[in-house]
């Protein structure tokens, strides 16, 4: 015996802010057909701490592949809640909400998932052989957060203003300014997420054809 106490990694820091996000997301969903003040505030606070779990792991030296995998899921549930909210809200726009809500998180779900299956340390790391848009965008932290936060933007002004117009700017609602400027990042947040589903798709094709390989190799 060693004397060695074994790391419980469900207690890292990254991974307890995490679950207070998940927390929040969850009063969020709960108050989202009632109270517009309460599910506004714990869900832009939970979005907002998904900033602050990366810095920890790096910080604290406690990056995991559960803490990895525990930020993803809580992003797209996160996401995917609140857009689910939306097209009750805007039956009329139900089809482009439920068909960005499927591309959100089948595109990244197969990201992370043929990350994991070539070993990476989290679905983050791109090699420099991927997609040259698939490499700023994770590797220069400003355009993430840019990205991230412009995409939430757009959902969550679109919520409120179902409830209030908000504060008025110059004769115009900011919630509806905060749309408007927001639509684009949505947009192009939305084929990055197609551009996952491609670089996926190529990087699992090629585990196929290794895995067939040696298939191949020990049958003959």
């Amino acid at each position: 015996m060693t004397g060695e106490t074994e790391e419980n990694i469900f207690l890292f820091v990254p991974n307890i802010i995490g679950y207070a996000r998940i927390i929040l997301a969850v009063i969020a969903f709960y108050f989202m057909p009632t109270n517009y003040i309460i599910a506004t505030v714990c869900y832009v606070v939970s979005a907002l701490l998904d900033a602050f779990d990366g810095h920890a792991a790096r910080y604290f030296n406690q990056g995991t592949k559960f803490g990895a995998m525990l930020d993803q899921l809580t992003d797209r549930c996160g996401t995917m809640g609140l857009v689910a909210v939306l097209a009750h809200l805007y039956p009329k726009y139900m089809f482009p909400l439920l068909l960005s809500m499927c591309i959100d998180v089948s595109c990244h779900w197969i990201f992370l998932h043929t990350s994991v299956l070539q070993g990476k340390q989290s679905h983050k790391f791109i090699d420099m052989s991927e997609n040259p848009i698939m490499n700023v965008y994770y590797t220069n932290r400003t355009v993430l957060f840019f990205m991230c936060a412009g995409n939430e933007a757009f959902y969550a002004s679109l919520y409120l203003l179902y409830f209030t117009p908000g504060p008025i700017v110059f004769g115009i609602s900011l919630f509806k300014i905060i749309l408007y400027l927001t639509a684009p990042i949505m947009l192009v947040k939305t084929l990055i997420s197609l551009l996952h589903c491609l670089v996926a798709s190529k990087n699992l094709s090629i585990i196929d054809v290794n895995e067939r390989k040696d298939l191949l190799k020990k049958a003959e």
